[in-house]
């Protein structure tokens, strides 16, 4: 197990476990996660735990052109029900992936300083939310990291159903519109294998992370 000290490096990712763990240890400063997420690597810990960094093989990904969308969210997109926008709730949305309870998960891996981390991240330029709205109210949302022509998904929350679908839906239409390359999901979820999202290797990923996220 690599531990990381004061020196901003990874090792290769291919040192990784079995599970994708890497290394633990080091800090959440702006210079370290950009340099993760260039590699391919991002931090995932409990909150009692030191720093941990993983990548995970297979890695699993959303190109934007094959996006699915189902009859019944095509419906929800032609209606009035929400409002789409980005970059208007950061800290709200953060705050709601940070505390809304999820089915099947004790607690959360966003402690106070990934909050305040990717808070500052946001407001250098480089973390970036999308929002679904309802009746002037928050109602779902999802924040990352975008480096060069990736998106790096973290996480997403739910009011509503289909709130966050339809966030996801919009800004993954954006997101094209943008010419990003790839939506990093990182890990397999069945809410986002229905929309499009499919396993890849991490050859292939940090092969495409190294020519499209130039910091």
């Amino acid at each position: 197990m690599f531990i990381l000290g004061d020196a901003l490096a990874f090792p290769p990712v291919t040192m990784a476990n079995e599970d994708g763990l890497l290394a633990i240890g080091g800090d959440l400063c702006i210079e370290r996660l950009l340099l993760a997420y260039s590699k391919g690597i991002f931090p995932w810990y409990n909150e009692e735990d030191p720093i941990c960094w993983w990548s995970p093989d297979p890695r699993f990904v959303l190109f934007p052109s094959e996006l699915k969308i189902s009859r019944s969210m095509q419906g929800v997109l032609r209606s009035d029900k929400f409002h789409f926008s980005v970059n208007e709730a950061f800290e709200q949305v953060i705050n709601h992936c940070k505390t809304i309870p999820r089915k099947g998960q004790e607690g959360t891996w966003i402690t106070a300083d990934v909050k305040k981390a990717y808070t500052l991240l946001h407001k250098k330029g480089h973390a970036h939310s999308a929002e679904a709205w309802m009746n002037g109210q928050l109602v779902g949302g999802l924040y990352g990291v975008k480096l060069g022509n990736i998106f790096f998904g973290e996480s997403m929350f739910s009011l509503e159903a289909n709130a966050s679908k339809f966030a996801f839906i919009r800004y993954s239409e954006l997101l094209q519109q943008e010419k990003i390359q790839l939506i990093d999901c990182q890990v397999y979820t069945e809410h986002l294998e229905s929309l499009g999202a499919r396993m890849i290797s991490r050859e292939l990923f940090t092969r495409i992370i190294a020519e499209n996220a130039a910091q």
